[in-house]
């Protein structure tokens, strides 16, 4: 169970770009959270997923009180989550191959054994032939790049995945294809999803409920 409570946040002292909002995952739920560009639902995103403290307010997870971000957090909260940005580009480490793109999470917590054989399982999976995991983020499509962040968001095996407007720039084809891979992903472990977005219609049809921004705030 995630539980974000009366949560303030922004990036500038004095200056919230999320005030006082409430939103609730349970596990194995798919929840869209839909609203205009600007209205600070990507930021509300980054602290559910631990990577950004916000001003104030509660988070829990599983019941027990989050009390450190990002790299204070501890180990086994961090990769609870696999977040995939809307910008590939700028999540992507430009000089690695999307081979290695996807291992990062692995190698960060000293599992790198496991990489060839996760590599193995998810390349397929979001759709990745052999010779693209050699390319790197230059050398691929805008859709290919998010098809290899979103096998780093799963590569940790996490059991809640925050998809932040994971489709928003990706042809109609490839956003399905990517949305049916988080969805076999999540029938295959009952993983929740926090997934937000400006499309209600996808949303819709994607997540169990869909929030209005406006309702939260």
């Amino acid at each position: 169970m995630l539980e974000l409570r009366s949560i303030t946040a922004g990036y500038a002292r004095n200056t919230p770009v999320v005030r006082d909002v409430s939103l609730t995952v349970a596990p194995g739920e798919s929840v869209g959270l839909l609203g205009p560009s600007g209205c600070g639902k990507s930021t509300l995103a980054r602290v559910a997923a631990l990577l950004h403290r916000p001003d104030s307010g509660t988070l829990l997870l599983d019941g027990e009180p989050v009390r450190h971000w990002r790299h204070r957090a501890p180990r086994e909260k961090r990769t609870t989550f696999g977040v995939v940005f809307q910008q590939a580009r700028l999540s992507a480490d430009p000089r690695l191959p999307l081979a290695d793109l996807i291992a990062e999470p692995l190698r960060a917590t000293g599992r790198g054994a496991e990489v060839a054989g996760r590599i193995a399982e998810l390349a397929p999976v979001v759709g990745l032939t052999p010779d693209l995991l050699t390319r790197r983020p230059h050398e691929v499509s805008d859709g290919q790049l998010q098809r290899a962040c979103l096998g780093r968001a799963l590569v940790l095996r996490p059991r809640l995945l925050v998809c932040d407007e994971m489709t928003a720039m990706l042809d109609a084809s490839t956003a399905a294809a990517l949305v049916a891979a988080v969805e076999d992903y999540r029938a295959a472990t009952g993983a929740a999803l926090l997934a937000v977005g400006h499309d209600r219609t996808l949303l819709r049809r994607w997540c169990d409920r869909t929030v209005q921004w406006d309702s939260l705030t």
